[in-house]
């Protein structure tokens, strides 16, 4: 009886540290929100949209959720806790301006995670088509030069494991890339007074992250940092990836009564705050109801955002296939909508 008092304190006394520390990230960011503004800082801004439904369900809240591949998009050490041998997801975003996301991700378990969990991914963008021009010596000075059509791409490897029974660590490498297109501008050096610029830039990005699990039913907490860089540029302008930090904590609430568990149900609140390089401080608060293990209902809300503050959806799951759809009205655009397919076996 004493050994439990002692080992209950214990456990007590991480979860107040830890809970304390996230409290105290969370004010100490909020708190800058009004004082500090962080604009036009970054190019590459594909790389800061959702990629799962799930998770856009949520508000993006999904720093501590673990056991799928689509992990990679937002915490790649959540492949960690992998539980099927493989899992594979497609995701398809209509985004604002008639722009679409898609996205594709696996993961594979290695023996039952003894060596860990590799994950590959790749989204790509459809901004649509868009009329060019170039210069030219006319009373116009320009002259149409027919449509084109800007592509963006991010391709990654990711790796992942519980080090130990309590603690995942993840990374992953991708290498990004985005072209513009080209336009014929005036060059004096040029024996034609015009030359043409391409205006096409990649990088390696680097994601990293963690998860903690405190051994207090399923309280978990996670960081990650996403889209770490070296500056790149346009010709001669520079800019920097949209580089986030992340830290998040998520339970099951449903873990205090034991017979609503044991019937198939549970309640995972999510709190994530982020550090952007390139807007204002925020913090998501995301939840996910779970019936009998098959019918899921999710819902999001996003501080100090002026557009999008409000997320929904709902997902089925059965037999190692999942649907997931997500809706996120964005105030004067239009409401972007995602949805993904998974399959895990």
């Amino acid at each position: 009886m004493f050994n439990f008092i002692i080992s209950s304190w214990r456990i007590m006394m991480v979860v107040k540290k830890y809970t304390l520390c996230i409290i105290v990230v969370i004010f100490a960011m909020v708190s800058t929100v009004h004082s500090q503004k962080k604009l036009a800082q970054t190019g590459f801004q594909f790389l800061s949209v959702g990629q799962d439904a799930r998770a856009s369900a949520m508000g993006g809240a999904f720093t501590t959720v673990e056991g799928v591949s689509s992990a990679l998009f937002y915490n790649p050490a959540g492949m960690a806790r992998l539980s099927s041998l493989i899992d594979i997801s497609a995701n398809y975003n209509s985004w604002i301006a008639d722009i679409t996301h898609n996205a594709v991700c696996a993961a594979f378990n290695l023996s039952s995670g003894r060596y860990g969990v590799f994950g590959i991914s790749a989204s790509w963008v459809d901004y649509g088509e868009f009329l060019g021009t170039m210069v030219w010596r006319n009373t116009d000075e320009y002259i149409d030069t027919g449509p084109f059509s800007p592509q963006a791409i991010a391709i990654g490897i990711g790796y992942a494991k519980y080090l130990t029974d309590r603690f995942a660590v993840g990374g992953q490498i991708r290498q990004v890339a985005q072209s513009l297109g080209k336009s014929v501008v005036f060059d004096d050096n040029s024996s034609s007074g015009l030359s043409t610029e391409r205006y096409v830039a990649s990088t390696l990005a680097v994601d990293f992250g963690t998860i903690f699990h405190t051994g207090f039913k399923s309280l978990a907490f996670g960081m990650c940092i996403r889209n770490f860089s070296e500056e790149i540029k346009y010709v001669e302008e520079g800019f920097q990836l949209p580089l986030t930090f992340k830290m998040g904590i998520s339970m099951n609430v449903f873990d205090f009564f034991e017979n609503i568990s044991s019937e198939g149900q549970s309640l995972k609140i999510v709190i994530d705050a982020a550090h952007p390089r390139s807007y204002p401080e925020y913090v998501i608060l995301g939840g996910e109801y779970i019936l009998k293990n098959t019918f899921i209902l999710r819902g999001g809300y996003i501080s100090n955002h002026d557009e999008c503050s409000i997320t929904y959806g709902f997902g089925v799951q059965k037999f190692g296939l999942a649907f997931d759809y997500a809706y996120t009205p964005f105030g004067v655009f239009d409401n972007v909508q995602s949805i993904t397919a998974r399959f895990s076996m």
